[in-house]
């Protein structure tokens, strides 16, 4: 249909409505405006809470800029029908939809995947919630750390790693997970519309993307025995970060007690007597002495001299090797810098927030990736209205004075 971002991207043409706030939703629909779709955010009034997080310059929170870099904003008071008109309207002229309020709201808007299909049949509806649109939890208010709980992934940190302790996790993953899974919907749905010519709504749920993405679901599940000579589902909590002689630390990836692991860590430090160590003559055994081996291990580990020596000795026996690196860190370095994984956008006021581009090199799109800059609420609401819907100005400034349209500009 209309729009699209400028250049050669994949999705160039196509364009979105975008009706999700913080997170899961912002984040799929910032995907799709990196390969080329044009991004109309609908906010309401209120605006996306992230749009009053900090930091922030010119009243641009660079949390907000991360996840909507690209996008146009338009500001409805969906509680208006004048608004539920406008939303149609643009819904007739778009390709696809994403949501992420609770189940009922959008019906409530009169919003409905329904209603849309009947402006638009080939309309791809994306709906993201916590558990569900259907179910007895379908209602149930949902953030991701509320999610991450109730999924296993807390219980799970707090088993292997925290000595029991509970806590909730820094980082949203249900909210990101989630997002990378909406995305990969949508783009089944366009596919399948090539050769159907209709849309269709597409039911995303948090809890069961946690289910999807966890790689230990299946040992979890696992009713049967277990062959003491193996270790369960790779154990990753228990392989190594270690300190070196310069006070640096790294992690160095293979749990050390399996058959092929254990003889290239012995090789590694230097401890070729562990292979005739009865203690160690079995992988029962070397998790059972555990202990021992990361002690050998640490002890080694402190008598390299730096990261890049750790990963030296390390690849000869084909393991590998990563420093513990902060954000910045790793933003800052000559990688980074080779990939243009961290990129610079406007921050409305002459400068820039530093945020992180799109992970694709595609071979025939070379202009995917972050575009455009971080918009105000409700800036581009004259502009979407006329170029998309044809509106004239009296009109425009008619929905503005009756309180339909809004919008939140700094003042100069």
């Amino acid at each position: 249909m209309a729009g699209g971002a400028a250049g050669n991207t994949p999705l160039a043409g196509l364009r979105v409505l975008d009706f999700t706030r913080v997170l899961s939703g912002p984040h799929c629909t910032r995907m799709l405006a990196d390969l080329g779709a044009e991004v109309i955010k609908v906010e309401p009034p209120a605006g996306d809470v992230t749009r009053f997080s900090q930091p922030r310059r010119n009243s641009m929170p660079s949390y907000y800029a991360q996840q909507n870099t690209g996008k146009r904003s338009i500001s409805l008071d969906l509680g208006r029908p004048e608004a539920t008109e406008i939303a149609l309207a643009l819904v007739a002229q778009s390709d696809i939809v994403v949501e992420n309020f609770r189940p009922g709201v959008m019906d409530k808007f009169g919003l409905s995947y329904d209603a849309l299909a009947a402006v638009n049949p080939r309309i791809i509806y994306a709906s993201i919630t916590g558990y569900g649109q259907t179910g007895p939890w379908r209602s149930r208010r949902a953030y991701a750390p509320v999610v991450q709980a109730e999924t296993g992934l807390t219980k799970s940190q707090g088993d292997h790693g925290r000595d029991g302790v509970y806590r909730t996790d820094r980082h949203s993953h249900a909210d990101v997970y989630t997002s990378l899974d909406a995305a990969a919907g949508i783009l089944a749905a366009l596919y399948q519309r090539e050769r159907t010519g209709r849309g269709q709504a597409i039911d995303v749920a948090m809890a069961q993307v946690m289910l999807y993405v966890n790689e230990h679901t299946h040992d979890e599940l696992y009713d049967g025995d277990i062959d003491p000579n193996w270790v369960r589902s790779f154990g990753n909590h228990d392989q190594p970060v270690v300190t070196l002689a310069d006070g640096s630390a790294a992690a160095i990836a293979g749990h050390p007690a399996p058959n092929g692991n254990f003889e290239m860590y012995v090789g590694a430090i230097g401890r070729p007597e562990f292979l005739d160590d009865p203690r160690f003559a079995t992988v029962a055994g070397r998790l059972e002495h555990l202990d021992v081996l990361e002690d050998a291990i640490a002890e080694f580990a402190a008598t390299v001299p730096d990261v890049e020596a750790l990963e030296a000795i390390c690849s000869k026996y084909r393991l590998a090797v990563g420093a513990i690196r902060s954000v910045r860190e790793v933003s800052d370095s000559d990688w980074a810098d080779e990939r243009a994984a961290v990129v610079e956008v406007n921050d409305r006021g002459g400068g820039t927030f530093r945020v992180p581009n799109a992970p694709w090199k595609f071979s025939d799109a070379p202009d995917v990736g972050v575009h455009g800059e971080p918009r105000y609420r409700g800036e581009d609401n004259a502009e979407i209205l006329r170029d998309v819907l044809g509106y004239d100005d009296a009109h425009i400034a008619d929905l503005v004075e009756q309180g339909v349209l809004s919008s939140h500009l700094p003042r100069r």
